[in-house]
């Protein structure tokens, strides 16, 4: 199964910063322009680049999009594709995994976001 509900904890073995400072962010039910599909040497599978009325276009997770018709899709639930800015030692906590990411808060801190994967190790209790 691809998503987790589970908290896990993770220690940041590579550090990753966001290339997205304006992350797409929209509503349950809001209405999305589906348009290509991520093709990229990390193998995250499943993502599609998305647009929503009056918002900044960007990456979503398959699951997250409801098709319609053609490029037409609604979204299934609230979503932003905001990431965590991480750098290698943090402990992090790991909410639910997607293609490849996982969304985490900081270990004691406020900010939360996604992470790739291959930046994480589950870290020993």
């Amino acid at each position: 199964m691809d998503t987790c509900t589970e908290t896990t904890r993770y220690l940041v073995i590579q550090d990753h910063t966001s290339e997205y400072p304006e992350p797409i962010t929209f509503e349950k039910g809001a209405p999305l322009s589906v348009g290509e599909k991520y093709e990229g040497p990390e193998g995250w599978d499943n993502w599609f680049f998305c647009e929503s009325p009056g918002r900044k276009g960007g990456w979503v997770p398959a699951q997250i999009i409801e098709r319609v018709e053609g490029d037409a899709g609604r979204a299934r639930e609230d979503y932003t594709a905001r990431e965590l800015n991480v750098q290698q030692g943090d402990v992090l906590l790991g909410s639910r995994t997607l293609n490849g990411w996982v969304w985490c808060e900081q270990f004691g801190g406020s900010e939360s976001g996604w992470v790739p994967l291959a930046c994480l190790r589950e870290a020993s209790r």
